[in-house]
């Protein structure tokens, strides 16, 4: 084996660390009898030869060799080595997403050959459907469905060997790769579908069936039946019921394992070793055990998650299966039905307060695996919790431990549980937060739970004064300071204005622009109670063209309501070099609304701006200094077509304004907006925290805005 190997030039190429001349010390590792120096080797050509993806002039000359490993039976961990071929040579090199990685490592070019490599080798996938090794098996579908040239032929060996593979899990391999053919190649999708049915529907395993579903679900989801969510929930219900599948029964390794992964799950050493080393393969592997440990039939929660995808917008659908999952005596699925639900809720509209209702009965789970992951869905829900708000008061009143969660490094934060009560606007989440104030650090985000109960929290607002006069004028002085002024603002304490006037004269130099920031929006949310900052507020504003001017100049108009003093810094604010201080200058002469037609001019100059956000601030606050929607509305709807995230600032002026003063452009765009089904910033791949809470925000803003008829048509 490795016959040339010390004929290639290793010293002469580089992976991601440097020099590859450790690679053939990494390729013999991988044919160790030793598991945890094969495991060490994989980890290592993941860490470094094929990093992130990436294919190097040493990935490609490790191609054979990776061949000769897979290719002798003698070699254990096998299937290994196949998916490593099956990254390296898997990426579609006319695809756009290669991008940066092309350049970071050869170009494209490395990705062009190492495809062809590997599909050249590919063949050799064939023999390895009947290897005695169960996880070579599991590894060769995905292979050959990736990287061989005849599709059409893959997929006939697939379908055959499905009926006589008699592991579990090599079936469930087999039949995603089936449905893998079909989304990479057209021509076999009928016939891909056309296997995936009869699986779907025969006298099968629960398991291969729920596999069928869910590939199905990817590629021909007009396919499945009409009653898949009766069907989904019944093949269920079979695994649940199946011999030794109760809760706790699940053995926590893969069949086949050996070496270090089955060590690892039964808390052994390998023999012969003092300790494995920590290597990310190791550390992925035992998390991977942790999940499954306990669970009946673990692999079926990709199994749903894939199902899930497929049905896409049958959001009706997927709230039935998820509510059925909901209720399954099995914890494990319950958790994945848990985050599924976070995920759905977050992508699509819809109605989910049964739903919603089902995640808040796991809060009382003696599984806090099921309780924490439930108490973080509620927590990005907001106002769409409400189902779960007696669920949600009884965990927090039966759980003081939780009400603060400490971090290694960083501030304090409120629990989940306890923030989702607030954001409901619940008053049962009075007592966690007061007991928050009271803590040596106050968690970073209680004053933005105190601002969605309102004046329900008015009698936090001394304890709030109290703790802010207690700040100390340091470094640190804006990050104790900054959760306070922000339920202060919240609450409109003006009884703090001497407390926050403090913070304001004495603001140290580090982040000392932003503690001013935050306690000028406070003084501006007092009003008239905060006339004692007023000969601070008119000192701050004769500091021209510095953002504490124009934040200044914002709160005197809160204060004292004088626009004849405002004016002038307002409108040098326009022409400020930062954009943020121009956006602010505009909002504020909106504000001011008839009182600053002067500036119209100036708002109109910036209604061509290239930053899209100054551009939506500068005609509303045009439409509310004139009064006139003519110019302002093309600019808003062209706003919103081209960048999502600004459509609830939109949807809030029109909402003022009714859509009606807009014309009928307007209102159709807001009709759109309600009849999808998508949330407006639903992100492949990631998400916000408040996602769902803007999304509803926008939704009702529409509605209201197009109820809100003035009954005066659009001015020009």
């Amino acid at each position: 084996m490795f016959a040339g190997i010390d004929e290639v030039d290793w010293a002469s190429m580089e992976h991601a660390y440097g020099p590859a001349d450790d690679v053939p010390g990494l390729l013999q590792g991988l044919a160790s009898a030793d598991p945890v120096r094969r495991e060490a080797a994989l980890d290592g050509m993941y860490g470094a030869v094929h990093h992130q993806g990436d294919v190097y002039a040493c990935t490609l000359a490790c191609i054979p060799f990776l061949f000769e490993l897979v290719a002798d039976p003698r070699v254990p961990d096998r299937g290994g080595v196949v998916e490593l071929l099956t990254s390296i040579g898997g990426i579609d090199v006319d695809e756009e997403d290669i991008g940066e990685a092309a350049d970071e490592a050869d170009g494209a070019a490395n990705y062009a050959m190492a495809a062809a490599a590997v599909s050249a080798g590919s063949e050799a996938f064939f023999a390895l459907l009947a290897d005695e090794d169960p996880g070579v098996r599991v590894s060769a579908p995905l292979a050959l469905a990736t990287l061989h040239g005849d599709p059409s032929r893959v997929l006939t060996v697939l379908c055959e060997r499905i009926t006589v593979e008699g592991d579990e899990e090599v079936r469930l391999a087999l039949v995603e790769a089936a449905g893998r053919l079909a989304l990479r190649h057209r021509p076999v999708a009928g016939r891909s579908a056309a296997c995936l049915g009869r699986l779907a529907a025969g006298a099968h395993p629960p398991g291969l069936r729920l596999a069928a579903l869910a590939q199905l679900a990817r590629c021909a989801p007009e396919e499945l039946p009409g009653d898949v969510v009766r069907v989904v929930a019944g093949l269920l219900r079979q695994l649940r019921s199946a011999p030794g599948s109760e809760p706790g029964d699940a053995p926590g390794a893969d069949p086949g394992e050996s070496g270090p992964r089955a060590a690892e799950t039964h808390g052994e050493e390998p023999a012969g070793t003092e300790a494995a080393p920590v290597t990310l393969l190791g550390q992925l592997r035992s998390l991977s055990a942790e999940e499954r440990a306990g669970r009946t039939a673990p692999w079926t929660a990709d199994l749903l998650r894939t199902l899930h995808v497929g049905l896409d917008d049958r959001i009706a659908d997927r709230t039935a299966l998820l509510t059925d999952q909901l209720c399954s005596p099995d914890p494990g699925q319950r958790i994945d039905a848990v985050r599924m639900s976070g995920g759905l809720i977050r992508t699509w509209r819809g109605s989910y307060g049964e739903l919603v209702r089902l995640v808040g009965e796991q809060l009382a789970s003696d599984e806090p695996r099921l309780s924490e992951a439930a108490s973080h869905v509620l927590e990005e829900l907001f106002g769409l919790a409400a189902p779960a708000a007696d669920a949600l008061a009884a965990r927090v009143a039966a759980d003081p431990d939780g009400w603060v969660k400490e971090w290694a490094s960083g501030p304090p934060c409120l629990g989940s549980a306890v923030k989702a009560l607030a954001r409901l606007g619940d008053v049962r989440a009075l007592p966690a937060l007061g007991a928050a104030l009271e803590r040596p650090e106050v968690p970073h985000d209680v004053g933005y739970a105190l601002a969605h109960l309102g004046e329900a929290a008015r009698p936090l607002a001394d304890a709030l004064r109290h703790r802010l006069g207690e700040v100390a004028l340091d470094e640190e002085a804006y990050d104790r300071a900054s959760p306070l002024l922000a339920g202060l603002t919240a609450l409109r304490a003006g009884e703090a204005a001497p407390e926050v006037l403090r913070l304001l004269r004495g603001a140290p130099a580090y982040r000392g622009d932003w503690l001013r920031t935050a306690a000028l929006r406070a003084l501006g949310s007092f009003g008239p109670a905060a006339r004692c900052a007023i000969p601070e507020l008119r000192a701050l504003m004769g500091r021209a063209g510095t953002a504490a001017a124009v934040e200044a100049a914002q709160a005197l108009w809160a204060v004292e309501g004088d626009a004849g003093a405002v004016l002038p810094v307002l409108a040098e604010g326009l022409r400020a070099k930062q954009v943020n201080e121009r956006r602010a200058a505009a909002g504020a002469l909106g504000r001011l609304g008839g009182r600053a037609a002067a500036e119209a001019p100036r708002l109109r100059g910036l209604l061509r701006h290239q930053e899209l956000w100054l551009r939506v601030d500068a005609a509303i606050a045009l439409w509310e200094v004139s009064g006139r929607a003519g110019e302002s509305v093309p600019v808003l709807l062209a706003a919103w077509e081209k960048n999502r995230h600004v459509r609830v600032r939109i949807a809030g002026h029109l909402a003022r304004t009714g859509a009606a003063c807009a014309g009928p452009d307007a209102a159709r765009v807001l009709r759109a907006e309600l009849a999808s089904v998508r949330r407006h910033n639903a992100m492949d791949g990631g998400y916000g925290s408040h996602d769902t809470y803007e999304d509803e925000k926008l939704l009702a803003l529409c509605r209201r805005a197009l109820l809100g008829d003035t009954g005066k048509g659009p001015t020009t």
